[in-house]
């Protein structure tokens, strides 16, 4: 029984303040996204070459176009990116299936242009979907998703066709040939350590222990229950950067690693296996 573990990073830098909390003229804001492009991203970096585990990096196309270098260095020193929108704008919000695809398409034109390839997967910006998104990531030939619960440690097909008439039962749909490995908020630094005034989202200052240990139980509860479970977890360079938390971070891989049969895997070759063997 292997487990596997896939370390990702949302790396909105300014993108996030900017469309999904509407701080275009709030320059303290911004700032926060700045540190994780300057500070955050590279000891992230560091810290994944030290341990020499792969990670992927899933990344607006905004934060190419506005900090080039720190981007190019995550590809240039061989970690994954990914799809994560162009401009960080959930696709619910989006009035036409034309504007929402011409955001996920530009995100791609980004990606080829830093990469020199077109991106496999995609994680929609804060885990949204529009009534035509799985359309439009089937139409632009994405493979694999990373933004539904369906599952907490099991890979699997992701469904669509939906539906869920008030006075009838709910319909999940039918599986689709993207596969999705599943995210949940209970493993994402964001909603528990970033202070924001913007509604609905006034969080931060849950305690850092336990978040930590929050990350220590599930993972172990999978290692010791699911066979080949895949334990995905969603940091973001701006918040998991801070400090000390790289330190408590470095702590969580060794506890990993410390266990039998525990692989690192960039999330690409995690759907790859589950496609070849589904």
């Amino acid at each position: 029984m292997t487990s596997k573990v896939c370390l990702s990073y949302d790396f909105d830098a300014v993108s996030t303040w900017l469309w999904s909390y509407d701080s275009w003229d709030m320059p303290t804001r911004h700032s926060r996204g700045v540190y994780g492009a300057n500070i955050g991203a590279p000891r992230l970096l560091d810290l994944h070459d030290k341990h020499d585990i792969p990670a992927t990096w899933f990344v607006p196309g905004h934060t190419i176009d506005s900090f080039p270098e720190i981007s190019a260095e995550v590809w240039d020193r061989g970690y994954d990116i990914q799809h994560h929108g162009w401009s960080h704008t959930g696709p619910a919000t989006y009035e036409t299936k034309e504007d929402e695809k011409a955001d996920v398409e530009r995100a791609i034109d980004s990606i080829v242009d830093l990469t020199g390839r077109k991106p496999t997967g995609y994680r929609s910006p804060a885990w949204d979907y529009s009534a035509n998104t799985l359309d439009i990531l089937d139409e632009v030939g994405i493979e694999w998703d990373s933004s539904k619960m369906a599952s907490d440690f099991e890979p699997h097909w992701l469904y669509g066709g939906w539906s869920a008439p008030e006075d009838g039962a709910y319909d999940r749909g039918e599986p689709t040939d993207i596969v999705e490995l599943p995210v949940s908020w209970q493993r994402d630094d964001w909603p528990a350590l970033t202070f924001t005034w913007a509604r609905p989202h006034r969080m931060g200052y849950v305690s850092e222990d336990s978040l930590f240990q929050r990350y220590y139980d599930q993972f172990d509860w999978m290692h010791e229950n699911v066979d080949d479970g895949v334990f995905i977890l969603t940091l973001h360079p701006q918040v998991i950067g801070q400090a000390h938390r790289i330190s408590r971070l470095e702590e969580l891989i060794e506890h990993m690693k410390s266990k039998d049969d525990v692989e690192f895997e960039e999330m690409d070759a995690v759907a790859t296996e589950f496609r070849e063997n589904n």
